[in-house]
């Protein structure tokens, strides 16, 4: 069966790394990318949560979110995982979280440590803080080698986001420099719990990524959506950044570029952070790479406030109440 993608080429004329087959998935056949790794990015100190929300049960039979975004990409055919963590909490994340998947597929831990710098940089004092999202994937830099899938641990993407990121990630080669973002409308984004931080898209006419902007104190009040840091308004139907990103590893030589950069204008702040859309701007302002955005209408859901929990149990419940995952997952 041939399926096109955009402007792509169909699965038939794709590389041999591409397969489709027809399985049980609810949503229609699975597509299978062979050579793909996703990165969970789980090293957050959950500030605003109260807790490690990345080993939080929520779904029916104690499930983690990331649990949700494992199992996806491995229905969808990536053929490994890697988790970014702090050494911290290694032991219990392996024991409570890592070891659910140990028996499925290639599972690999990585480190975000704060003295993991560039030559030349040291942590400042009273730094407790991690250096941010974009510090966090180029700190997996020696464990992957092949195009790969970046996402928070502390968000449901939806299976189709996945596999549409897994789509674009197989028609690219290690050294490609074309990468790829799921954008959700800001509007389904939202918690009614507090703010929250978004990387805001502009979006050219080809479907590519101009710029991405951070904003870090989104609100939805008195019927506006607005930035209570900068006063920005939204329609809500802007294209946001989740962190579902699709990299290839020439990705890791622009980020140290970029921390380095980062490093030397704020490396002496507390608590400064290199957010990772900050970094795809820079590239892309740079011309060192493109980004395609790849428009998901599906459901989205986080953790960012405890008060978020309640309702992100209640969206999984009802998903597999329509039979989308099984209870237990891992059954």
């Amino acid at each position: 069966m041939s399926r096109v993608i955009g402007p792509w080429l169909s699965l038939v004329e794709r590389l041999p790394r591409v397969q489709e087959v027809a399985g049980s998935n609810p949503a229609g056949p699975i597509s299978f990318f062979m050579g793909t790794t996703l990165l969970v990015l789980a090293a957050g100190m959950g500030s605003r949560y109260g807790g490690l929300k990345q080993m939080d049960p929520v779904g029916p039979s104690g499930e983690t979110l990331l649990d949700y975004s494992v199992y996806d990409a491995l229905k969808c055919g990536f053929s490994r995982v890697v988790f970014v963590i702090r050494r911290d909490f290694e032991e219990e994340f392996r024991a409570k979280v890592a070891s659910r998947f140990e028996d499925r597929t290639d599972v690999s831990c990585v480190f975000q440590q704060l003295n993991d710098l560039p030559e030349g940089f040291t942590v400042p004092a009273g730094r407790e803080k991690p250096w941010g999202t974009g510090h966090a994937i180029w700190c997996a830099r020696s464990a992957v080698d092949e195009p790969f899938l970046a996402i928070n641990a502390d968000d449901f993407y939806g299976r189709s986001a996945i596999s549409c990121v897994g789509e674009f990630l197989a028609l690219q080669p290690p050294e490609g420099t074309d990468y790829c973002m799921a954008g959700y409308p800001l509007e389904a984004t939202l918690s009614s719990s507090g703010t929250v931080s978004r990387g805001v898209c502009g979006i050219s006419g080809n479907g590519s990524l101009d710029t991405v902007k951070e904003f870090t104190k989104i609100r939805r009040a008195a019927g506006q959506i607005a930035d209570e840091a900068t006063g920005r308004k939204f329609s809500g139907g802007e294209r946001v950044s989740m962190n579902c990103w699709g990299f290839t590893p020439s990705v890791f030589c622009g980020l140290e570029r970029l921390f380095t950069a980062f490093l030397t204008e704020h490396g002496t702040e507390e608590k400064s952070e290199f957010f990772i859309p900050d970094a795809v701007a820079g590239l892309i302002g740079s011309g060192e790479a493109t980004v395609r955005v790849l428009p998901v209408e599906g459901q989205w859901f986080g953790t960012t406030y405890r008060e978020d929990r309640n309702s992100v149990m209640a969206s999984l419940s009802t998903l597999v109440a329509a039979g989308t995952y099984p209870a237990p997952l891992w059954a």
